[in-house]
């Protein structure tokens, strides 16, 4: 109602100039009959009353349209009154839905299209990989052995490469289940064994075997992959223990991955989760991408997982995964 008043500010006003106008031009001809020209005044303001009346009554929905905020794009396709303006209204939002569905249709498929370009990329670049792994395998030059660290290092590169992609259809891959905490962490040991052992740093592994949590053994597998990984980095040379526990805090599962490096600035612990942020030990280690903690994030909250983070600069990080039920 309001709208309508306020678009009928200068009909309103239009109206009452032309009866001031016509009592004007009767007084003004010597009509001094009062009643006459109360009696006209009074009939068109009934007519103005009736003709508001009647707008109000047809374009009632064409207003509380304008005027209400939509809650999704599907109601932008409902009536909005039967006046003109409204089916204008309705006509012009019906084609700029049909429009933007027909762009997120497009989108969606050049997008689905990059993912399976990526997945097949990832996959073509996994054979060469691993004829290079098979040549060098067991050979003791020096020279092949930085061959096989910076195969690794594509390889883990790849990989997150990989399960980036996957991350818009994490749905589709995704499977809960009862998993065995020490498995996955003794699984992530063994993968980064040389990692360790050419970083001189030492896994250590507290964990009951018999604590099982809910989740995604594979998707798992790689945020404790993630974590273990930034921990080795960052505590590279210490000659200390990357420990990996596990136990219950109120009622919940919490795994934890703590290391004795640089730690992280506190200006720098709000924003590590955010994607391609590397913060200042970033700029020190070059190999940072700023994406493993995005994605270990992300993950997290689709799994109903929680991560925590608690650091100080040269004693070290800790990293918690709290499994919520």
């Amino acid at each position: 109602m309001r709208l309508l008043l306020r678009e009928s500010m200068p009909l309103i006003f239009v109206n009452l100039a032309q009866l001031l106008i016509v009592l004007m031009t009767y007084w003004f001809s010597g009509a001094r009959d009062l009643s006459i020209a109360a009696y006209s005044l009074f009939l068109s303001l009934c007519l103005l009353a009736g003709y508001f009346a009647f707008r109000y009554v047809t374009n009632r929905l064409f207003y509380q349209r304008l005027t209400t905020t939509l809650d999704s794009l599907d109601e932008a396709t409902q009536p909005a009154g039967f006046s003109p303006l409204g089916e204008a209204l309705h006509q012009l939002l019906a084609s700029m839905y049909r429009l933007y569905q027909e762009q997120l249709q497009a989108y969606d498929r050049k997008k689905r299209e990059h993912v399976t370009f990526i997945t097949q990329w990832v996959h073509q670049m996994k054979t060469p990989l691993s004829v290079i792994y098979l040549t060098v395998q067991d050979e003791d030059d020096p020279r092949l052995q930085s061959i096989r660290d910076e195969a690794d290092r594509m390889g883990k590169g790849l990989e997150m490469v990989l399960y980036a992609a996957r991350l818009d259809v994490f749905e589709q891959d995704f499977h809960v289940e009862r998993v065995v905490l020490r498995d996955v962490v003794h699984q992530v040991v063994q993968d980064h064994k040389r990692l360790f052992i050419r970083n001189y740093v030492y896994p250590e592994v507290k964990i009951d075997p018999s604590l099982t949590v809910e989740s995604d053994a594979k998707w798992l597998l790689f945020i404790v992959n993630q974590l273990v990984t930034n921990a080795i980095r960052y505590s590279s040379g210490t000659q200390q223990n990357v420990t990996l526990s596990a136990f219950c805090r109120e009622g919940t599962v919490v795994l934890e991955v703590r290391d004795r490096g640089v730690g992280i600035p506190k200006s720098d612990i709000k924003r590590v989760f955010q994607p391609f942020f590397t913060g200042e030990n970033g700029r020190i280690f070059q190999e940072s991408t700023g994406m493993g903690l995005y994605l270990v994030k992300e993950l997290c909250q689709r799994m109903n997982h929680q991560i925590e983070v608690e650091s100080e600069v040269g004693a070290g990080t800790a990293m918690r995964i709290l499994f919520l039920h």
